[in-house]
């Protein structure tokens, strides 16, 4: 707690001069206290459910078809563009962790916590995206709790 005299940030000469003599080891500083390995290994299933979300929803704005699927369309392909950004942000942490992002479609569905399912109709399509952000929801709130200890 401060007690209002005391500036947050005590050194921030002494903060410079160590993020300069430490550049070389990228965005993990000497007080990242979590286990990089483990944190980009996380991250890769994260992307991996991020390309099969952008895949999925991508084949629904596509093929979607029956009355008012073009407003469906239109929110799926909104939903692609999103995850898209959002694997976007995940490969630039994983690089700025010194890891590698993994886009290999080689086990990509192993990797990720959702699942590609095309469905049979707009009912179907809609039921399958919805299990897959429940999902996403579920999966980054154990993140969360994980990075949080």
């Amino acid at each position: 707690m401060s007690d209002g005299k005391t500036p947050f940030i005590s050194d921030v000469k002494t903060l410079r001069e160590r993020a300069r003599q430490h550049l070389g080891r990228g965005a993990v500083t000497q007080t990242y206290g979590g286990d990089v390995g483990k944190t980009i290994e996380i991250l890769q299933s994260v992307l991996a459910t991020e390309i099969v979300c952008v895949l999925r929803y991508t084949m629904h704005a596509i093929s979607a078809a029956g009355i008012s699927s073009d407003s469906v369309k239109a929110e799926f392909a909104q939903h692609a563009k999103e995850e898209e950004q959002h694997l976007d942000l995940l490969a630039e942490r994983i690089n700025q962790l010194g890891g590698k992002p993994n886009f290999n479609p080689d086990g990509v569905i192993s990797r990720a916590a959702s699942e590609y399912v095309e469905g049979e109709n707009l009912v179907d399509m809609i039921k399958e995206n919805l299990v897959a952000e429940r999902v996403a929801i579920e999966t980054y709130r154990d993140m969360v709790r994980h990075f949080r200890q």
